[in-house]
């Protein structure tokens, strides 16, 4: 382990037992624009996870989703994500979790997810595999989308106006099923652990991405735009699966976006 993935899995076991305790004080929340609920724990996580990634590595940029924006001398970027599924979160719903990930030169090398409520440290490293807990882990063996369970996201404003609606039915329709559990990086490490066959959403910040994405390349898994080109995480959307079903999905996301649905929408 490097020392970059030594100290992504240390700062998030330690934001995570903060998210816990604050948790356990059934803290408030504010909103920050018209919708995006935001709480004292997650300042308070991006504030330890920066001074503990800048103690250690002075020269490094950091992007954090609580208004980090540091830039550093070198080619290494960390992305943070203090407190993925903050709505969970403030309602007491147990899935959310920290999310580090670090980038060299544009391309992610390194990768942490931790979930405090369960325990489970989700990690990862460019070549070297990935991770829960110390145990190896793969994406699944589903080999068609009519045995997958899958998995979206919605944005927490005007979500009923949100093009992935349409996506959401046909999925829902041709699948075991879509789960929507309100934490992205949580959705791209159950991929690759298997719990998941596959995952897509749209419109999500690279934060959201970074960690996960590794993870789930590393897994044994695939990542890409839904469109089929390469993954960005500073683009429009994401789909990551366990590779098998790859290709059908990218089919069945194509003729959703031309109009031509698979299952024919309800009749009133």
């Amino acid at each position: 382990m490097s020392q970059f993935l030594e100290t992504a899995s240390e700062v998030a076991r330690e934001a995570g037992n903060l998210i816990a305790n604050y948790l356990e004080r059934h803290i408030g929340y504010e909103l920050k624009g018209e919708s995006d609920l935001v709480t004292e724990a997650d300042r308070a996580s991006e504030t330890l996870i920066v001074e503990r990634i800048s103690s250690r590595f002075p020269s490094h940029s950091i992007l954090g989703e609580e208004g980090t924006s540091k830039t550093g001398s070198s080619d290494y970027k960390w992305y943070v994500d203090p407190l993925d599924g903050t709505t969970n979160f403030a309602h007491g719903f147990p899935v959310f979790n920290v999310s580090i990930g670090l980038e060299r030169a544009g391309q992610m090398i390194a990768g942490v997810v931790y979930d405090p409520t369960r325990q489970e440290l989700f990690a990862a490293e460019l070549g070297s595999g990935a991770w829960l807990n110390n145990r190896r882990i793969h994406a699944s063996a589903a080999k068609s989308l009519s045995v997958s369970l899958v998995a979206t996201g919605f944005p927490s404003y005007n979500r009923h106006k949100n093009v992935n609606i349409h996506y959401y039915h046909q999925l829902a329709m041709l699948s075991h099923g879509v789960r929507r559990a309100g934490s992205a990086a949580i959705d791209l490490v159950y991929v690759a652990c298997g719990r998941l066959d596959a995952y897509w959403e749209i419109g999500l910040k690279p934060w959201d991405m970074a960690a996960g994405s590794i993870i789930v390349s590393e897994a044994g898994g695939t990542i890409s735009r839904m469109d089929g080109q390469p993954l960005d995480i500073h683009g429009p959307n994401i789909v990551a699966d366990n590779t098998k079903i790859h290709d059908e999905l990218l089919a069945t996301f194509a003729d959703v976006a031309a109009g031509r649905n698979r299952v024919p929408l309800p009749q009133l």
